[in-house]
């Protein structure tokens, strides 16, 4: 499965400079391990998408109560990525 998400500059570019290997999202879409993202950046200041785009796919899921102990809301998790 391949998810489109939007990404503020400021992350996309984190992300693509393999300084930030993961991602914080709301997890409506049950993300999975194995499962594919298409990160498009987005500038919200213009409010349009740039035409950048990376692909990345997930290798861990954090979520639920261990993580809920350590401050991340419920319904949110935590996405390991490596490059695709």
């Amino acid at each position: 499965m391949i998810h489109e998400l939007k990404t503020w500059t400021d992350y996309f570019t984190l992300i693509a400079n393999g300084k930030k290997p993961f991602e914080l999202r709301k997890n409506d879409r049950k993300f999975l391990v194995g499962h594919k993202l298409l990160l498009r950046e987005y500038d919200k200041n213009k409010k349009l998408y740039t035409g950048r785009e990376l692909h990345r796919r997930i290798i861990c899921v954090l979520q639920g109560a261990e993580v809920e102990a350590l401050g991340l809301k419920k319904g949110f998790c935590i996405m390991g990525l490596e490059e695709i």
